[in-house]
């Protein structure tokens, strides 16, 4: 996950343009975990979990989905058509040599992936994960309102504001980080949930 430059590179002029900003920086936040943890896997077969796979493409490391077609035909299974046959050696190799603990097979043509049941320690493990993933993006929300409440102290300081108008922007800046930490929960929790469901 990068982090976010520090909001102080931007001189806002009014509490409304702190508010924006800090909205766009938190929506980024959860958008980005949710991305995050489509890719984790769980014990039913997605393509998603190949969203941050890179495969060796002539030299260059290249999302997979952009050299194959990607489909599941059933809830344990992943099939990979690669769209020139001379890299299933290249997409094979990418897949046993992540992490995502899979082992390919191919017919020459078509790369099978079968999904396997998650084991309790590695379900354990991959919840461990996304109670990580989560706790990042809470921290990045908690930065972004750490940002604005300097940015609209300095406002005032400034006189480019009322106390009133930062009392009031304060109080909004916290309710939207509150509404962005329960979403990130609520992402986690289901996501959580959806591991743990054994098939």
């Amino acid at each position: 996950m990068k982090t976010e430059p520090a909001a102080g590179d931007n001189t806002f002029k009014t509490v409304k343009e702190v508010e924006a900003a800090a909205r766009a920086r938190m929506d980024k936040a959860v958008t980005g975990m949710q991305h995050e943890m489509a890719s984790i896997r769980t014990g039913r077969a997605s393509v998603s979990i190949f969203d941050n796979l890179r495969v060796d493409y002539y030299g260059t490391p290249t999302p997979l989905n952009q050299v194959a077609n990607l489909h599941v035909p059933e809830p344990t299974l992943i099939t990979i058509q690669p769209w020139d046959v001379s890299q299933i050696g290249a997409i094979e190799k990418a897949i046993r040599t992540s992490d995502l603990g899979l082992n390919p097979g191919n017919d020459g043509k078509l790369i099978r992936v079968p999904i396997p049941a998650l084991t309790e320690e590695r379900r354990k493990d991959i919840v461990k994960r996304v109670h990580n993933v989560a706790e990042e993006h809470r921290v990045t929300l908690r930065n972004a309102r750490r940002d604005a409440n300097e940015h609209l102290k300095k406002l005032m300081k400034d006189k480019a504001s009322s106390e009133d108008e930062e009392r009031r922007a304060l109080d909004e800046i916290q309710k939207m980080t509150d509404g962005y930490i329960t979403k990130v929960d609520g992402t986690s929790k289901v996501k959580e949930k959806e591991i743990l469901e054994v098939k």
